[in-house]
């Protein structure tokens, strides 16, 4: 029988355990939501190559999903209206836990972690009021709801972090929704959306809008800069033929300047833009899905790139370029020459591609 003393220096190295990394899921440096041809959704993690590290199954439509900067964790977000949200062991492919919205409240599909990835982000709305909020989750405690802050804005989508920082910066699209109502958009005529920068206590260091004119062009997905600097995607809401541009760029202090953007893109885009990434020091890329198009900024010589690729959507930055996956199964990596395929997948990949650090 073990002695006493080794029972219990071994429950002790027990404790200590490090939890698996993303090597041991693979070493993906990229996730991904997808649906497989008979109709059932998975979370991917691919590689920089485009190949699949893993595909684990999800129980209904993905939106985007949370890497753990350090652990081999993923939570992948319902789709708009959803309440849940699915903590998967990406090492294992096992669900750990099935994440609820508070009652009164549902997920806009997107969240990010604190930058020790003890603490995660989550917009949501409050179903009431229509208020936007940003959920608060211990994931030091088993993923326990502590908290929440306001979003600073209606209908909260994305949020991210600034590098190396724990700001949090928030795409308030400005659009009310219900989940009686389904997906449709209760307040078009009044809608103001907002770029809000927050501390992690709710205090609002900076808020930016469009120009009143402008208030139909809904703020969706952002990504940062190292300098502070955040790259804006835009879904305009009214009549397409009258779109302004939907790609911009947040400056500290400066507000949001859309960028200008080649009138047969613009045309082509139908409105809508899909996905936003930083692809480098001056680049930015977004992509347009329904109009099969994708640009490349570079803001330091204001010369813009449309490339050309039928649904990609995801976008995400990968060493001095990006990735993109489009709904055809396509990973392609992007470059200064254009797309490049590298991998195909039988499976459709949905809207985001998120780099894990």
């Amino acid at each position: 029988m073990p002695s006493r003393r080794r029972m219990i220096t071994t429950a002790l190295a027990a404790t200590v355990l490090p939890a698996p990394t993303w090597a041991a899921a693979g070493a993906p440096t990229h996730l991904a939501a997808a649906r497989r041809p008979g109709g059932a959704h998975d979370l991917c993690g691919l590689r920089a190559d485009g190949t699949l590290a893993f595909a684990l199954p999800l129980p209904a439509r993905g939106h985007a999903a949370a890497a753990h900067p350090d652990r081999a964790e993923a939570v992948a977000f319902a789709r708009r209206p959803g309440t849940f949200a699915i903590l998967l062991d990406c090492a294992t492919g096992r669900i750990v836990r099935r994440m609820q919205a508070p009652e009164g409240r549902h997920f806009y599909g997107h969240g990010v972690f604190s930058r020790d990835g003890r603490t995660l982000f989550t917009t949501e709305n409050d179903i009431t009021s229509g208020d936007g909020r940003i959920g608060i989750w211990d994931a030091a405690a088993g993923y326990r709801r502590v908290g929440e802050i306001p979003s600073n804005g209606i209908g909260p989508h994305e949020i991210i972090r600034l590098p190396e920082t724990d700001t949090l910066v928030i795409a308030n699209g400005g659009i009310h929704t219900h989940p009686d109502s389904g997906r449709d958009k209760l307040n078009l005529e009044t809608m103001r959306p907002n770029l809000t920068v927050l501390d992690v206590h709710g205090g609002v260091q900076d808020t930016a809008e469009l120009p009143a004119a402008l208030h139909m062009n809904s703020l969706r997905h952002i990504a940062a800069f190292h300098d502070g600097r955040v790259a804006c995607a835009f879904q305009w809401q009214g009549d397409p033929y009258d779109s302004p541009s939907i790609a911009g760029l947040y400056t500290p202090g400066a507000g949001i300047a859309l960028l200008d953007m080649p009138e047969v893109t613009l045309r082509g885009s139908r409105g809508y833009a899909g996905s936003v990434a930083v692809l480098g020091t001056h680049h930015m890329g977004i992509t347009f899905p329904r109009g099969g198009r994708l640009l490349v900024a570079d803001l330091a010589s204001h010369a813009v790139k449309t490339l050309r690729r039928a649904d990609a959507c995801g976008i995400a930055r990968a060493g001095q370029g990006g990735l993109a996956t489009d709904g055809l199964g396509g990973v392609h990596r992007i470059d200064r020459h254009g797309f490049s395929l590298l991998a195909r997948h039988r499976r459709s990949f949905d809207n985001h591609l998120i780099a894990i650090r």
